[in-house]
């Protein structure tokens, strides 16, 4: 048998040939590097793409929190319209309106004597557009006798544009009027390309020459002073990033600008640059974009800007701060005829149109505000009422536009009056009225609207608003609310009050005795005259008889709202109470008894000016028509006979007006409250610290009040007789019924069944005519 040979095994090879060499050091970088640059590209495509997102995000999207504007009422002019030339110059001036020899452009007036020529410039209203005219007027004694347009024909009505009085601006205080391109003179863009982006319509978002030149400064310097940035380079700066001069934001500009630039237009970009560009500061509202500048800087829409004006703002864009007009007028006038200089070498304009320009002053109006926030007392009663129905992020951003009924020739007069009737009293008493302080609230008495606040005597600071928030003590003028429920529960005007001194036993212990301003005592008056004379202890006892729940409800019915404690003290005012709140006291019943919310706002709309929300005339009545009428005939004699007499020393005869003083306890405050047919309004001085003050109400608050409607246009105060009222001849000292040809004989209204029945001795005697004792009686009023 043969044995099987083992099969012999390859030795193995020390090396295998299959085997690769290793990469040397340099392949190595190679590739490492190689995958670092697709690495980088990877991250730079991604972060291109999302810089391109979020570019065209933000500028397709809502690009600015637009804050809310709130205007004043339009004025409204018509044959017959009481309105003097200057009050009309007063409107147009809160318009910014230019008064000149010979209007020619929209935005100017001329007057002569009698006539006014305005050539308006036309406004977006809820209701439709109104288109800019010309507008022809003649006046005489202080009223509008005819309107006509350019061509001569009448018109029956036409409405001013309103004055815009302020805005609810973002938390970050932007402010901005958006404009479009086409809005913007064509020297603006010519002034603003020349002197900031010369090759601004060839470059691709970024100048290499520039760029270059920037370098060389920056190096020569040792830090980094110039980034020689162009409009869209800027415009990314402003929109996107940070005013932060440092290399890295620079960076960043450069691709964000190319991008801007690849999707849109250079009309498009050059528009965002004049709504985005930073052009001043105002406190800390930053003042944003060529729309607002040219409010803020000349009180004028952008469009009606010359030459020498948007050359001002051209060059402002390099440092609002360094060139502002009014602290550095001169720096400002050589930088704008720098940008004058610049646009005439390059043959943009003429050699006339540039001297011309040159010779022009910076003309920057004075007050940086001008009408924007000069009306911080009611722009605050708008923003509260305003947030009962909006969200504060929409009032910020949104650009809603909001009409008040804000009379801006009221305001005007009524911030005269309060500041000039101070500035008397300060003359009079000296450091006794040191800080004194004052307020004013002016409505229409028949539709609620209030239309002037004044929240103190620096009438344009913006803090603590006394109109609203100063609860002080109305002394007095609570009183027809004690004698309307007298009124309102058989009591006549005639009825005897006793006015003996009066001490009450409260359930502490304490007593409460209060006296008469004479600190007399004046025995059985008539109701009527208890009231106009403010006498105080007929009034105490009158009240207590009443009840001080019946007292207080009647409180409620005219309107107030706030918790009252029933204290006795009550029933000669201690109760606080804020001016808006007399205010509405007093307006129901000025209005015949119907209580009517007063309201500073008429309409909301969007920017667009579709309307969002209105705020209609209410009214119901709380108060019966018969016992009203007799109390506006108590409140017309206090300014007649009573304590408010010296009314009639400044105003004409045959205006009825009704009111009443108030004096709080220890005179710390001094009130009036009263109303015309057109005019309802309330003033109140006093010291903050709560200190005493030399005059009553008739000696300070009555003042201001009479300054103010002595200014005003007023209409006499109708009480028509309601059917359930008959008017009798009463004997004034008795109370028994007379005859129009007796001694101390008043005619006087009484409710239905409530006249005296008993006559007095002279009752028969028939013999004058009594239709001229009325007339007689009459008389002794006027």
């Amino acid at each position: 048998m043969v044995a099987k040979k083992k099969a012999s095994r390859p030795k193995r090879s020390s090396r295998l040939s299959s085997t690769s060499k290793k990469p040397s050091f340099k392949q190595k970088v190679m590739l490492f590097l190689g995958k670092l640059m697709f690495a980088g590209l990877v991250l730079l495509s991604l972060s291109l793409l999302f810089m391109d997102t979020h570019i065209r995000k933000q500028f397709e999207g809502k690009r600015w929190a637009v804050p809310t504007k709130v205007y004043a009422r339009p004025l409204e002019l018509y044959a017959g319209l009481p309105l003097s030339l200057d009050d009309l110059k007063t409107e147009l001036r809160g318009l910014g309106y230019q008064f000149v020899r010979q209007a020619r452009e929209p935005g100017q007036a001329e007057f002569s004597t009698t006539k006014a020529t305005i050539k308006t410039r036309g406004f977006l209203f809820p209701d439709g557009k109104q288109p800019a005219q010309t507008l022809h007027l003649s006046f005489v004694n202080n009223n509008v006798s005819s309107i006509r347009n350019a061509q001569g024909q009448t018109l029956a009505l036409v409405r001013l544009e309103p004055i815009l009085i302020g805005g609810i601006y973002p938390l970050n205080n932007e402010d901005r009027d958006l404009i479009q391109l086409s809005d913007a003179p064509q020297g603006l863009t010519d002034a603003l390309i020349a002197i900031e982006d010369r090759d601004f319509y060839q470059h691709a978002g970024i100048s290499l020459k520039g760029i270059s030149r920037a370098m060389w400064v920056n190096l020569r310097a040792g830090q980094f002073v110039q980034g020689g940035s162009t409009l869209t380079q800027q415009l990314i700066k402003n929109f996107y990033l940070t005013s932060e001069r440092s290399l890295a934001r620079k960076v960043m500009e450069i691709p964000m600008a190319m991008l801007l630039e690849l999707h849109y237009s250079k009309e498009a970009i050059l528009e965002a640059y004049l709504n985005e560009v930073y052009l001043g500061q105002e406190g800390s509202r930053a003042i944003h974009g060529f729309g607002l500048a040219s409010q803020y800087y000349f009180a004028q829409p952008i469009e009606e800007l010359q030459l020498h004006q948007v050359a001002l703002l051209a060059g402002l864009v390099k440092g609002p701060s360094y060139y502002d007009p009014r602290r550095h007028p001169d720096r400002a006038k050589q930088r704008r005829d720098l940008v004058l200089k610049v646009l005439y070498e390059q043959g943009t304009i003429d050699k006339q149109h540039y001297d011309h320009a040159v010779a022009m002053p910076i003309g920057v109006v004075k007050q940086a505000s001008l009408l924007k926030g000069a009306y911080p007392a009611y722009l605050d009663l708008v923003k509260r009422q305003l947030r009962q129905q909006y969200r504060n992020d929409d009032l910020s951003s949104e650009g809603l536009r909001v009409f008040t009924a804000l009379n801006p020739i009221a305001q005007h007069k009524a911030e005269t009056a309060l500041v000039s009737t101070i500035n008397k009293l300060n003359s009079i008493y000296g450091n006794k009225v040191n800080d004194l302080q004052g307020s004013i609230v002016v409505a229409e008495p028949q539709t609620g609207e209030i239309i002037s606040i004044i929240g103190g005597r620096n009438t344009r600071y913006r803090g603590f608003n006394r109109a609203l928030d100063a609860v002080r003590p109305i002394g007095s003028l609570i009183k027809p609310a004690v004698y309307l429920t007298a009124l309102s529960d058989n009591y006549t005007l005639v009825t005897e009050l006793d006015d003996s001194p009066l001490k009450v036993t409260m359930q502490n212990g304490q007593t409460w005795q209060p006296d008469n301003f004479d600190h007399q005592s004046h025995g059985l008056v008539p109701l009527h005259t208890a009231l106009s004379h403010s006498y105080n202890l007929s009034t105490a006892r009158l009240g207590m008889s009443l009840g001080l729940d019946r007292v207080i409800d009647t409180l409620r019915k005219l309107g107030v709202t706030r918790p009252i404690d029933p204290y006795p003290s009550l029933l000669l005012g201690a109760q606080g109470m804020s001016l808006v709140e007399v205010a509405t006291m007093y307006q129901t019943i000025a209005a015949n008894g119907f209580q009517m919310p007063l309201r500073a706002i008429r309409m909301v709309t969007d920017s667009a000016g579709n309307e969002l929300s209105r705020y209609p005339f209410q009214l119901k009545q709380t108060i019966d028509a018969n016992s009203i009428h007799l109390l506006h005939y108590a409140l017309q004699e206090t300014a007649r006979m009573g304590t408010a007499r010296s009314i009639y020393q400044n105003l004409p005869v045959d205006i009825n007006v009704a009111g009443k003083t108030g004096t709080s306890n220890d005179q710390r405050d001094s009130w009036f409250a009263g109303f015309s047919g057109n005019r309802l309004a309330v003033t109140w001085l006093g010291r903050d610290d709560n200190s005493p003050l030399p005059f009553t109400g008739s000696g300070g608050a009555l003042k201001a009040w009479i300054n103010y409607m002595a200014s005003e246009p007023l209409e006499s105060f109708n009480s028509a007789a309601p059917d359930g009222i008959e008017y009798h001849w009463v004997n004034s000292i008795s109370g028994l019924l007379s005859n129009s040809n007796c001694p101390d004989a008043i005619h006087i209204p009484f409710i239905i069944g409530t006249q005296p029945t008993e006559s007095d001795r002279c009752a028969g005697n028939t013999n004058s005519d009594p239709v001229s004792r009325s007339l007689d009686w009459i008389k002794q009023w006027f």
